[in-house]
């Protein structure tokens, strides 16, 4: 008989995904990027020492507290124990003479104000744009190098490398945790809103083998665009047109998952399950993102997503592929040339589009083959069968292979 887990085993790995990265940005608040890993290795003997202890006693009555005041013990213990505060942190703060090490502030507004100025100090010109979103993956979001390959769809060598770079800079740039500058807002906003978008889209569409949709990134995204969106110098049209976008795509992740887990089609959703609440919100942040004349990939790919939530509009299509034709021309990516193309097959029906799919010559790509395989279906039932099964070739969460295996089933038993 499989042995359940104990109660603090299934605690650790959630609070570590939440907690981890928050610890990280504060200690690196203190003493600078350059020692990002010093912070780091704080953070994990604290979740170290958690694992031992919860294991003997269990986990105290607030396990969150337990953490911090931990964390905070091993900063001052860390000071204490080297003469890194004296040789290299106290002069590069100018405080010549101080005889304590400074204390760890673990408040929630030093919590909030640290990530998210961590996340612009991650995002530094002194990386290029790749590696200043790896970092800020694995940082601030807590993301393998595993989920950073399948983000980027890249190898994870070449990640692992991406990412060594990055850190390297930084340490060479000396980059510190600063209160947030305008100029420094302008020039590095761009890449703090493509990460987070990055951050929604893997946990909307996960690329791992074993999760289909990851609630937990969906949620890190958008309380990440959420700080933006709040902040005076952060809340631009391009930030609350991103939590639009987040928003309306939230508000149907209960639907797109049947009781089993398995992925659950678009036209195939329990409408009722779709939240309310998220869409209102959506609604409310376009308008917001429309308070410039100003448009961005995060407008128009949040008007999308409102033409999604408004099942009774008859043109919603014509109005979505009108969308899409603007969005392949201001930045072309394969899946929004596949989405584009299902929005093609809706307005012009199958037959026209299957020649528009083709000629994109993404082969490579599992989307490429279940769109084909949608497409082919009626037409040519072989063909849409040797398509599914390429899909689900090129296919990793397990889930998403039921759902395409079902679809040929069902093709099967058809006459």
């Amino acid at each position: 008989m499989e042995e359940k887990p104990s109660p603090h085993q299934e605690l650790l790995p959630r609070l570590f995904r939440l907690e981890y990265a928050k610890m990280t940005a504060v200690l690196c608040r203190h003493f600078g990027l350059q020692h990002i890993e010093t912070a780091e290795d704080i953070v994990s003997d604290t979740f170290l020492k958690a694992a031992e202890h919860w294991s003997r006693s269990g986990a105290p009555p607030n396990p969150t507290a337990w953490l911090y005041t931990v964390a905070k013990n091993h900063a001052r213990d860390h000071f204490k124990r080297h003469s890194l505060f004296e040789t290299q942190i106290k002069p590069a703060l100018g405080v010549d003479g101080l005889e304590t090490a400074p204390e760890v502030d673990f408040t929630e507004q030093t919590i909030t104000d640290s990530q998210l100025a961590m996340i612009f100090a991650v995002c530094n010109p002194a990386n290029s744009t790749e590696a200043q979103i790896c970092l800020a993956l694995q940082v601030l979001c807590g993301f393998s190098v595993e989920e950073i390959a399948g983000a980027f769809l890249s190898k994870t060598e070449t990640i692992k490398k991406r990412l060594a770079r990055a850190r390297a800079n930084l340490r060479n740039d000396r980059s510190g945790i600063w209160p947030l500058q305008a100029a420094a807002i302008q020039s590095r906003l761009d890449t703090v809103l493509r990460t987070i978008y990055l951050l929604f889209n893997e946990g909307y569409a996960s690329r791992s083998a074993h999760h289909l949709i990851r609630k937990d990134f969906c949620s890190e995204a958008m309380r990440l665009a959420l700080f933006l969106t709040e902040n005076p110098l952060t809340g631009t049209p391009k930030a609350n047109a991103l939590l639009a976008l987040i928003c309306y795509q939230s508000s149907r992740l209960e639907a797109r998952e049947d009781d089993a887990g398995d992925a659950v089609l678009f036209e195939q959703q329990d409408k009722s399950r779709w939240s309310k609440e998220l869409i209102e919100k959506g609604n409310f942040y376009l308008v917001e993102a429309c308070s410039a004349n100003e448009i961005s990939k995060y407008h128009l790919e949040a008007a999308i997503a409102y033409w999604h939530t408004t099942p009774t509009d008859h043109d919603k299509w014509k109005h979505i592929l009108q969308l899409y034709n603007q969005l392949v021309i201001l930045e072309y990516s394969p899946i929004t040339a596949l989405n584009r193309t299902f929005a093609f097959a809706k307005v012009h029906g199958n037959h026209q589009a299957i020649p528009e799919a083709e000629k994109l010559g993404l082969s490579h790509l599992n989307y490429y083959h279940s769109l084909l395989g949608f497409l082919y279906t009626g037409i040519s039932t072989a063909k849409a069968i040797r398509h599914y099964q390429k899909a689900i070739a090129l296919t990793r969460p397990a889930a998403e292979k039921r759902t395409l295996a079902k679809e040929i089933e069902r093709l099967r038993a058809q006459p």
